[in-house]
């Protein structure tokens, strides 16, 4: 059963230290030292145009949660895109990215673009066949999911999602991963 969650909570002046005395600038310095994987989070969303959009979403927040079921989870900032969209649409997809797809996660990290059309483009990719979402070419694995479960944390969500099928398309090359606020690659 999919669980709808409230609507986001106002912004407040995000300058403002916390209750606790931690502030954005000092919690984000500090989790910038954790070293995450980086996805490309999709979904084909069906009544954007006559033959539908897709949407694609770079994250480093995400997470394997149950292997029985298998379960993943993605953290989306509340009010994003994604984030409404997968309120509506209940499956999607991830692709783990390579080293060498750094301009993949970077194209999609981008702020206030117009339309994910022109993204998707000239990107290589199959289509998922039980999400119908972009399974992006090169890729070190990619899953399909179906959401199970969405929890409002702070000024994002939390999306677990029930594994549908995946695939190892690649098996060359290391992670891309994120650190100290840049792309990187194991060595």
């Amino acid at each position: 059963m999919l669980l709808r969650t409230p609507a986001s909570p106002p912004v407040t002046d995000l300058a403002i230290p916390h209750a606790e005395g931690v502030s954005n600038e000092e919690f984000r310095a500090a989790m910038s030292r954790l070293a995450a994987g980086v996805v490309l989070v999709t979904a084909h969303d069906p009544d954007d145009g006559p033959r539908g959009e897709d949407v694609g979403m770079t994250a480093t927040a995400f997470m394997s949660v149950s292997l029985e079921p298998p379960l993943v989870l993605v953290s989306l900032r509340n009010g994003s895109r994604m984030d409404d969209l997968l309120a509506d649409v209940p499956v999607w997809a991830v692709s783990v990215l390579a080293e060498d797809q750094r301009h993949v996660a970077g194209r999609f990290a981008m702020k206030n673009r117009v339309s994910d059309r022109l993204l998707f483009a000239d990107l290589p990719y199959t289509r998922g066949e039980k999400s119908g979402a972009p399974l992006v070419d090169g890729a070190l694995s990619v899953l399909e999911c179906r959401t199970e479960n969405r929890v409002v944390a702070g000024d994002h969500t939390l999306v677990v999602g029930r594994v549908l099928t995946v695939g190892l398309p690649s098996s060359g090359g290391g992670p891309l991963t994120y650190f100290q606020g840049k792309y990187r690659h194991l060595s």
